[in-house]
């Protein structure tokens, strides 16, 4: 099909385009409160799908659900320092309750840190009970100045995991593990986003962390989006808590902790990385709806798109019938290519007098026949396909928009151009990094030549990445 005008193209108005895209493909809604949003069905589909893949892996990393109060004593974040001076400008503090004021104002949670090792301390009695690795899927708030719809609102949905450790080399691994197996396995393979894994410098890393793993995607403006992070702690906030055990030896030892966590935000990164003119494309892995089968008139096509979508759900795909014969065609047809979904099956009277149905896949574009016998068999594989093509694609944009440079300015240069630059981290330092910063650039993170996480922030050879962010 060819490109609509229903949207704002990428070329005039990236940010247009992208609020456009929301609105049309019935994603989100502005809620009644400044920043914050409210998820349409189709929009909260897409994150549904995202939590179950999500949370297979981080229970197969060996983490437990759980729950913790959206209410935190303030008295809680002032135990960290460092913690409650990075939330201190986003906070919001409840004051009344019942018509009277608290005695201890209550800071709805901007994350749980503080909360968790309230409780920590009192489960981590022993070697015995480490480590303790626990998961929760929750709201936060976090008062946002320049609010956009999934990518920075005043609330939004998330995972959040806190783990504690006997040891520093415990802990260290395990949020290396969450970064690799749980965070870059779920983008590469999933979203379809090539990311850049690596270390925050200590300017952009996590408040109260000593270190801070990041996933770094590139959007179709060139801009960086941070997808994800994986924090190790130390043990700055098990001395706040006085979060304790054990050990083998008779000794009383401080935790060493993570946390980490990914958002709503993964939903804006697939809008920006794989939507194009038309609207979203959604990868077939990911997707709620990866197979829409469409009555194009007729009572007998409407009969036969029902059967066919059994057919194709017995045959393991997720399929949407639309039968609504009674809407114009063309009119669904242009909904669908917004929304994203993989592929349409279009049958009418005449493609079921040759057998056939017009197969249309949203991902490459293109149309053709095929027969309807065929489909279940045929249509895993097209999906792989088109799978594999958004993540090449993906990967392709990164790399040909990437330049190595050798100064701060050069790599100011490229960012602000459109595009990302790699400058070794010894020329740039922490001076560079602050200019940098005056121009509206950052430091995404740090990477080894071999593009691999270095082990410290001034490993030898150590590369910034270099871009404007989101």
């Amino acid at each position: 099909m060819a490109k609509t005008s229903v949207l704002t193209p990428q070329g005039d108005d990236f940010p247009r385009w992208y609020q456009d895209l929301i609105s049309k493909a019935e994603l989100a809604d502005n809620g009644p409160v400044r920043g914050t949003m409210v998820i349409r069905p189709y929009g909260y589909g897409l994150w549904e799908r995202m939590q179950q893949e999500m949370d297979a892996r981080i229970k197969a990393a060996g983490a437990q659900n759980a729950y913790f109060p959206l209410l935190i004593p303030q008295s809680y974040l002032t135990r960290e320092a460092e913690h409650v001076e990075g939330f201190a400008p986003e906070l919001a503090v409840v004051t009344h309750g019942g018509g009277k004021e608290l005695e201890e104002p209550a800071v709805v949670r901007p994350t749980s840190e503080s909360i968790v090792n309230e409780y920590f301390s009192k489960w981590v009695q022993s070697y015995r009970d480490l480590p303790l690795l626990v998961n929760q899927w929750a709201n936060v708030v976090r008062w946002e100045l320049r609010p956009r719809v999934f990518l920075r609102t005043t609330e939004f949905l998330w995972q959040e995991g806190h783990t504690a450790h006997a040891t520093y080399e415990e802990a260290r691994d395990y949020a290396a593990r969450i970064h690799r197996e749980v965070y870059a396995d779920f983008l590469v393979n999933v979203l379809g986003i090539d990311v850049v894994l690596g270390r925050k410098t200590p300017r952009e890393r996590f408040a109260g962390a000593i270190n801070t793993l990041t996933l770094e995607g590139m959007m179709r403006d060139g801009k960086a989006l941070q997808l994800g992070t994986s924090h190790e702690l130390g043990t700055n906030f098990a001395r706040a808590f006085q979060t304790e055990y054990l050990s083998r030896t008779g000794t009383r030892e401080l935790v060493w902790q993570t946390s980490w966590g990914v958002s709503t935000r993964m939903v804006g990164g697939l809008i920006m990385t794989h939507g194009d003119d038309a609207g979203l494309r959604v990868p077939p892995r990911l997707a709620s709806v990866q197979v829409v089968v469409m009555a194009i008139k007729g009572d007998e096509a409407v009969a036969r798109v029902q059967e066919i979508g059994r057919a194709l759900r017995d045959a393991g795909l997720r399929v949407h019938v639309d039968d609504r014969a009674d809407i114009p065609f063309g009119r669904r047809a242009v909904d669908w290519e917004l929304k994203g979904v993989p592929v349409r099956i279009e049958v009418g009277p005449r493609d079921l007098a040759a057998g056939t149905a017009m197969l249309a896949r949203r991902i490459p574009g293109g149309k053709e026949p095929v027969a309807l016998d065929s489909l279940a068999a045929t249509l895993p594989a097209i999906l792989e396909e088109d799978q594999a093509l958004l993540l090449r694609e993906s990967r392709e944009r990164r790399e040909s928009a990437t330049v190595d440079v050798h100064t701060a300015e050069e790599a100011a240069e490229a960012a602000l151009a459109g595009g990302w630059a790699r400058v070794p981290w010894a020329v740039l330092g922490t001076a560079g990094e602050a200019r940098l910063a005056e121009r509206g650039v950052s430091v995404r993170c740090l990477v080894a030549e071999d593009g691999s996480v270095p082990a410290e922030d001034d490993a030898p050879g150590s590369l910034a990445v270099v871009a404007r962010a989101y």
